[in-house]
């Protein structure tokens, strides 16, 4: 059972057309990685997931309900959750302020406690303000921001990116954690091991187009895949 069913997603910034007739399913409990090389359209695909860039044609079905044409905020309400890569967390708030704000309007919100559970490091930072943390613990609380939200589905948008592998380490294992607790990740991500590691099953786009899709054990078996279409 498909949780999230894209089929013909056409998207532009203006005049330019970024993302050409993008098909892709995501299944419940699944984590799915988007690669492509800088400027192939990636970040772009998770915002016209979410109503960030409005999609100029195509449909995005989340559990049959369509929400293309729907505004972002209305699709957070569905259920979709998007991590921004520049994080886009209150920096003259402190952590639990964050969290708490974020879930004001969620149907079923998590308890501060399971948050704090996953996240041991901002239960300790809790009354620092945002703008107070480290990069690494600016991402767990965009993450957490996320996830208090109780969402069917969390778009990560480069959430290694600019980190020490220490904080990626704690990262990963934290998306690990979320994936075996049936939490459905769609990422999008450099760190080529990282994404690896965690995802499913992959799909690479190069220039607006889904190239190549596979399971992410397939493609660690043939990195002359990813030699073709990563140039890595």
């Amino acid at each position: 059972m498909n949780l999230l069913e894209v089929t013909g997603l056409n998207s532009h910034y203006g005049d330019s057309h970024i993302l050409f007739d993008v098909a892709l399913q995501v299944k419940k409990h699944e984590v799915v990685a988007l690669l492509g090389r800088n400027g192939a359209g990636k970040s772009t695909t998770l915002k016209s997931l979410m109503g960030v860039v409005r999609p100029t044609s195509g449909s995005v079905r989340l559990d049959g309900a369509e929400l293309v044409g729907r505004p972002a905020h209305d699709i957070a309400r569905g259920g979709v959750q998007l991590v921004h890569e520049d994080r886009r967390i209150f920096g003259s708030l402190n952590v639990e302020e964050n969290i708490v704000l974020a879930g004001l309007t969620a149907d079923n919100r998590w308890p501060l406690e399971r948050i704090y559970d996953m996240f041991p490091r901002l239960k300790e930072r809790r009354a620092s303000r945002g703008t107070d943390l480290s990069g690494g613990e600016q991402q767990m609380l965009a993450i957490a921001r996320a996830l208090v939200r109780n969402p069917k589905i969390v778009l990560l948008d480069e959430p290694f990116e600019g980190l020490a592998p220490v904080i990626v380490e704690d990262l990963v294992r934290i998306c690990h954690e979320l994936a075996r607790a049936g939490q459905t990740i769609v990422l999008v991500e450099q760190n080529l091991a990282a994404t690896l590691a965690l995802a499913n099953r992959v799909y690479i786009i190069g220039n607006g187009h889904i190239v190549h899709e596979a399971p992410a054990a397939e493609l660690k078996a043939q990195p002359d895949l990813l030699q073709r279409y990563l140039g890595v």
